[in-house]
């Protein structure tokens, strides 16, 4: 795998770099949202359910747009270096917020910057790799993306132990932004074929193929299973976690997806998307029903949540190569632009309906809810989306 590695192309290695960077900034704040919320502006769990559910799902509409404009015009690098630019100056304004609808509107703009950046990002990146790696490129991104989210939280540890206040280590993140930025515009547009032909302002779903709209309906009916991982902080909050050690417990999920990541995504490129995926599916489903039966904090839980990432590991890349796979070439912007939006679609109503069962009834009934759903997406899986090898080349 470390020969495949090095012949990657410059493009994968810079996009995954910025990834580095940009959730080195994002994933110190993540962790400290709940906290943020609860002990600053006295919100619970339904105000959280509806602040992530409302970013996700509106930031969505502008990952298909940016995915067609991005077959439209054929160029994905300035709404890369927006979206990133847009995110990172946006974070450090958490400090200045008093209110729960203020953080909405500042996690609103963060998100509506990974919208801009995700789907020309993705598309950047199947097109700057040969088919038969693209297991293998997409798992680099992921576990480079998931250095950065290891990086942070035990930054966030760091502060809060030396009793940094809040507020200030939201301030500091205007650090990475810049960085981030900078790296982005070093990113080059990838080679278009001769035979590629510009595509019109085109949206419809119809016209991709089945296959990939029958993909949509699983990766739609998992998302709903698929609720923010906050609430997974806010669980080990509860079971009595301390609060300096929420981050390192984060930490742990980021550590193992970015050692596993790219072997797992790999892995793909031999064994078949869909069978790992299902795999991977089984495993979230299990890992969400021992969330709601576990009764305390300890080994057990900082173990589970290690699990957790390695779910991510095999699942997170493997999603996208498989969108890449099942989209034609010049379609494959708008694509990535359906598969971004109907995961952030559906993650409004998982968040929102997880919060409210989490609070009217109980977490076991919450995370019994969302791992009954993620088992019913493995098997629509298993059933609809047959397992195609991908075609030879870029293109």
């Amino acid at each position: 795998m470390l020969a495949s590695l090095s012949t990657l192309p410059r493009t994968v290695w810079l996009i995954g770099l910025i990834s580095l960077v940009n959730d080195s900034a994002s994933e110190m704040l993540y962790p400290l949202i709940p906290l943020y919320l609860s002990s600053v502006l006295m919100a619970g769990p339904r105000a959280l359910g509806i602040i992530e559910g409302i970013a996700e799902a509106t930031a969505s509409l502008l990952k298909l747009f940016s995915g067609v404009i991005v077959d439209r015009t054929r160029r994905a690098k300035p709404w890369v270096v927006f979206g990133y630019g847009l995110a990172g100056f946006a974070r450090p304004l958490i400090a200045l917020v008093g209110s729960w609808p203020g953080l909405l509107a500042i996690r609103f703009a963060d998100r509506v910057g990974k919208g801009l950046r995700s789907s020309p990002r993705d598309a950047l990146l199947a097109a700057s790799i040969d088919a038969d790696k693209r297991g293998l490129a997409f798992g680099l991104h992921r576990a480079l993306d998931h250095a950065g989210a290891l990086v942070g939280p035990l930054l966030a540890a760091a502060l809060l132990a030396a009793d940094v206040p809040l507020r200030d280590i939201f301030l500091w993140s205007i650090v990475p932004a810049v960085l981030c930025l900078a790296l982005a515009t070093q990113l080059r547009e990838a080679p278009q074929a001769a035979t590629t032909p510009r595509q019109p302002f085109d949206w419809r779903l119809r016209d991709l193929p089945p296959v990939f709209r029958r993909y949509l309906a699983v990766v739609a009916l998992f998302t709903l299973g698929n609720s923010s991982n906050m609430f997974l902080l806010l669980r080990a909050r509860e079971l009595g976690v301390a609060e300096a050690q929420i981050p390192l417990l984060w930490a742990s999920v980021a550590a193992v997806a970015t050692l596993f990541s790219t072997p797992l995504s790999a892995l793909s490129d031999r064994v078949g998307r869909v069978r790992l995926l299902v795999g991977g599916y089984v495993a979230y489903a299990l890992f969400y029903l021992a969330m709601g039966l576990i009764a305390r904090d300890g080994w057990v839980l900082f173990g589970l949540f290690a699990g957790y990432g390695l779910f991510m590991a095999a699942t997170e890349g493997v999603e996208k190569a498989l969108v890449a796979d099942l989209a034609p070439a010049e379609r494959r912007g708008t694509a990535f632009g359906w598969f971004n939006l109907t995961a952030g679609l559906f993650l409004l109503p998982a968040s929102v309906v997880f919060g409210l069962i989490y609070e009217a009834a109980s977490p076991l009934a919450a995370f019994a809810f969302a791992a009954a759903c993620v088992l019913g997406a493995a098997l629509l899986l298993k059933v609809w989306v047959a397992p195609a090898p991908p075609a030879n080349g870029r293109h």
